[in-house]
């Protein structure tokens, strides 16, 4: 199961992410997480992205990709991925798709958690009022919050042209949520080379 895991800043998608590693032992990719360790392991692709990121630069989709790639090489039994800050873009999610095409796999679910920006907006000013942390300031959030949005936004119609988008409502407890994404997967996983039961059911009436 390679899932796609959407949710702008504070909407409890690490949360969510760092369930489903540990009950259904899938594992979580992070944009973030992997250009650390890529740099911290001294590989020459590391030591190309340690360069990058001192000279300021953004690291090229072709990196990214790259690193994806060493993981999904590294991990050949894994139950499945989690991709969380990739992709960014519609270009971003052609390249995924061609990646997993090449080892015959697929994303085979996107999920959206779905949650009121002014909520959520209301949620960081209290924790910076109680709490100071510098990554709540509310100003640099709303700029976090409306880059989130637009990047991810022609993402939205992309992967629901395809199917494969369910929309959850991030408002929930933690444990409510938990269980619709549960839901969303275990209604979406099939054995590998069977179809997918919702179109064979339309198609026959089964």
């Amino acid at each position: 199961m390679n899932l796609v895991l959407f949710g702008p800043p504070a909407a409890g998608k690490g949360t969510q992410a760092k369930r489903l590693v540990a009950e259904r032992q899938l594992i979580q990719l992070s944009t973030g997480d992997m250009l650390r360790a890529a740099i911290k392991s001294g590989s020459e692709l590391g030591q190309k992205v340690e360069g990058i990121i001192k000279a300021g630069d953004l690291v090229s989709d072709e990196i990214v990709i790259a690193l994806i790639e060493d993981q999904l090489d590294s991990n050949p039994g894994a139950a499945g991925f989690i991709f969380d800050g990739f992709p960014r873009t519609v270009a971003q999610a052609e390249a995924l798709d061609s990646v997993l095409a090449k080892r015959d796999e697929s994303v085979d679910s996107v999920i959206r958690l779905k949650v009121d920006d002014g909520s959520i907006l209301g949620r960081i000013e209290k924790r910076f009022l109680e709490q100071g942390r510098k990554d709540d300031n509310p100003e640099v959030f709303k700029h976090r919050l409306a880059t989130y949005n637009k990047q991810t936004a022609p993402l939205l119609p992309y992967y629901s042209a395809q199917g494969k988008l369910t929309e959850v409502d991030g408002m929930a407890d933690i444990e409510t949520v938990a269980a619709s994404i549960s839901e969303v997967l275990d209604r979406q996983a099939s054995p590998k080379g069977e179809p997918k039961k919702g179109f064979f059911a339309r198609l026959f009436g089964g």
